[in-house]
């Protein structure tokens, strides 16, 4: 179907660039090894459009290009290339010609690479696709991990006796059945277990969200979260080493009531009252361990969700790289293990889709404490919450990041980041407008934030966007 600048002009008005689509410029020409790299990541992303001749940055104005003058034998070219056929149209429109490039998605359980390099694209640039990535990609196709038995050969007592069925009746706020048989049929219908010739089975999934103890199912042992609380601000001293016994779903409440006792207290003063409060939020530890249980690659053996209590911070890590780039946690999502996050939310333990970062970041920003720290580590993502520290205190990395959090927080709820908003943000009146100003100056230079051209010309009350906006 041929592309019109009707279509042109309705991709210029969508919020932001994303995996499906990517304005470039390219007046006068754009470079054929670039032209590779962002096909085969836009291909392994699902497909797209790559368009020449738009610029990237709102309000997207048409400039037109005269890259690639012969698309007949540019497409031949790529597809010699890359190896699969990328469909180029030219655009006359009113401002210009546009050049369109159609990308295919990547066939089911293969992925693209361009001179041996898998990538992928991460906000506007591209990079290689992390190895957790790729294995998932590869095992598309196959039968999932959480859907594959874990005990087999049973009969209907074990089951029961295996699995915590009155909590997982309670979490679904449903009334518990009459009968036994009335506990399995639930069971069986939201694919927990499955009924076979030789007796009953328990899917993984079922184990891993029921399961009463985790290590009678040899398979999920491993996938148990780990506790460990350490004496001060450094792994020196540990005085706990806990690893949890219950399933996620009927253990997750008592594993937020183990974490938040192990917390330190803070002594505050309001109100002329000595009062004792925790480091931080249960809120938010219960945000960040549901986001840990739910977005672990299972498909990783060995390695299981962990949380390590300090003295000044909470760490909790779960396997496998993200597969959202790290910046994007608060107003993205995608999710390895959909079926258990959605067993999960209909359970009341996980937010709606991406709002428990948001929910995170904003608990911080209202008790005023440092921003949360979101890293990708080796075969690993790691979330760290700190508690209370002084505006004095905080690093040149901690202002920064907490000011690019603040401005996605505020634009994923349809407002603008302004000096003010970022003040209240930090608990600092007027007399530090030029302190945050100095904080905004710094977080433009790292690249994560923009001046919005909309604002107007005042510097006092300019607002600012995230970097991809």
């Amino acid at each position: 179907m041929a592309i019109t600048a009707a279509q042109i002009d309705l991709w210029r008005q969508e919020p932001t660039e994303h995996q499906a689509l990517e304005f470039k410029e390219a007046k006068a020409s754009f470079n054929f090894e670039r032209l590779k790299e962002y096909c085969v990541a836009i291909a392994n992303e699902g497909g797209g459009h790559l368009v020449l001749g738009v610029s990237d940055a709102k309000p997207r104005s048409v400039v037109g290009s005269q890259a690639f003058p012969n698309i007949v034998d540019t497409a031949d070219k790529l597809f010699m290339a890359v190896g699969f056929r990328v469909e180029i149209e030219v655009v006359d429109h009113e401002d210009g010609r546009i050049v369109v490039f159609a990308i295919p998605p990547r066939p089911r359980g293969s992925a693209h690479h361009v001179d041996g390099k898998y990538l992928m694209r991460s906000g506007e640039s591209l990079r290689p696709m992390s190895p957790d990535r790729l294995r998932a990609i590869f095992a598309e196709g196959q039968p999932d991990w959480v859907e594959q038995p874990s005990l087999s050969g049973l009969d209907a007592a074990q089951v029961v006796e295996l699995l915590d069925t009155q909590t997982f009746f309670e979490l679904l706020k449903l009334p518990y059945p009459t009968s036994q048989e009335g506990v399995l049929e639930k069971l069986v219908q939201e694919r927990l277990i499955d009924r076979e010739p030789s007796g009953l089975s328990i899917r993984r999934l079922g184990g891993l969200l029921l399961a009463k103890r985790l290590d009678q199912f040899p398979d999920l042992a491993r996938k148990a979260p780990r506790v460990l609380v350490y004496d001060g601000p450094s792994k020196l001293n540990t005085r706990i080493d806990q690893i949890g016994q219950r399933g996620y779903a009927v253990g997750f409440q008592g594993l937020v009531d183990f974490v938040m006792a192990q917390l330190p207290q803070n002594e505050v003063i309001e109100h002329a009252l000595r009062e004792k409060v925790k480091l931080l939020p249960e809120h938010a530890v219960r945000e960040l361990i549901a986001n840990a249980l739910v977005h672990q690659d299972l498909s990783i053996s060995g390695m299981s969700p962990m949380i390590e209590v300090y003295s000044n911070r909470l760490e909790i890590s779960n396997p496998g790289e993200p597969v959202v780039p790290v910046e994007r946690f608060i107003d993205g999502y995608q999710s390895r293990n959909e079926r258990l996050a959605d067993l999960m939310r209909r359970m009341s333990i996980c937010e709606e889709r991406s709002s428990g970062i948001d929910r995170v970041v904003d608990l911080a920003e209202r008790y005023q404490l440092p921003a949360p720290d979101f890293r990708a580590a080796h075969r690993r993502t790691v979330a760290t919450i700190y508690g209370q520290k002084p505006f004095d205190e905080m690093d040149r990395e901690g202002r920064i990041r907490a000011c690019y959090q603040h401005c996605v927080l505020k634009y994923v709820l349809s407002q603008r980041m302004t000096n003010q908003t970022l003040r209240e943000r930090f608990g600092l009146g007027e007399a530090k407008l030029a302190t945050v100003s100095q904080i905004i100056a710094a977080t433009i230079e790292a690249g994560f934030i923009k001046l919005d051209a909309t604002g107007g010309e005042s510097r006092r009350y300019a607002r600012y966007l995230p970097f991809w906006a």
